[in-house]
């Protein structure tokens, strides 16, 4: 358990919503993005909403139109590129062809699929980037996708697997992680139902959905956002929360090369 920067005897769970100190309950003052230290509430100048932002999410708005232009191409293509780029263990393995770890992120199975997943991208995007800046951000969005395919390649290897929703799913469970180091309430919010919803979805027999691919990334993005937290608390800038997305991408590579040649009996 954390303890009070400014009150080493008082133990706390919350952290300021700026500079992510950890306060106690004296020290802390309400504002409308979550608690704030003392330091930073006097410095009112310094405090940023989404809705104060001058800039706008433009990596997330990337993303979706990199997602909406491979649909439209691959719509075209009568399977062949989702055939060619999907995740699909064997080709991983024996083909080498590990670019599938990422392509397989930015393609969709029919319109649905995709809609869904850039109406939740959208949503999650529009709060997490001017929050976390656009560096740390897409380095969370890629950290979760290559944890999503780790989890597909390790309970599907066999199966041909796309879809965002790795990454969409690492951004809910970031946006759950910083919220709760916020002091803000996930179920409150509606983020924790959300998740639930998701997941149980995933378990309806017939919609051939990657429940590894979202357990993955949920697990992949909880993991980064926490780190991110952590490290972010002890030094500014961008270097040590961007490096930790980095080890957990890392690590999702090399599980995902480790599993993808596993035959599923």
């Amino acid at each position: 358990m954390d303890t009070c920067y400014r009150h080493p005897g008082r133990e706390t769970g919350v952290s300021c919503s700026n500079c992510a100190n950890p306060i106690c309950t004296d020290c802390m003052t309400s504002t409308s993005v979550g608690m704030r230290c003392p330091e930073c509430a006097r410095e009112r100048t310094k405090v940023h909403t989404v809705s104060s932002m001058t800039g706008t999410p433009t990596a997330t708005y990337a993303l979706i139109a990199i997602n909406a232009l491979v649909f439209l191409g691959s719509s075209s293509t009568s399977g062949a590129t989702l055939r060619d780029f999907a995740l699909f263990g064997p080709s991983v393995d024996a083909a080498n062809e590990y670019y599938r770890l990422v392509s397989s992120g930015f393609l969709h199975g029919g319109i649905i699929h995709i809609l869904f997943n850039m109406y939740i991208l959208h949503w999650l995007g529009s709060q997490l980037e001017p929050s976390l800046g656009t560096p740390r951000f897409v380095a969370l969005y890629f950290a979760s996708l290559l944890a999503g395919s780790f989890g597909a390649l390790l309970l599907s290897p066999m199966s041909l697997t796309v879809g965002a929703s790795g990454a969409v799913f690492g951004l809910m469970a970031a946006t759950f992680v910083t919220q709760r180091a916020r002091g803000i309430d996930p179920m409150q919010s509606g983020i924790g139902p959300l998740i639930l919803l998701n997941l149980a979805i995933g378990f309806i027999p017939g919609l051939n959905i990657s429940i590894g691919g979202h357990l993955g990334g949920l697990i992949g993005g909880a993991l980064a956002a926490m780190l991110m937290d952590r490290l972010g608390a002890r030094r500014r800038g961008v270097v040590l929360p961007i490096a930790a997305c980095v080890l957990v991408g890392v690590i999702a590579v090399a599980g995902s090369l480790a599993v993808a040649g596993r035959v599923v009996g």
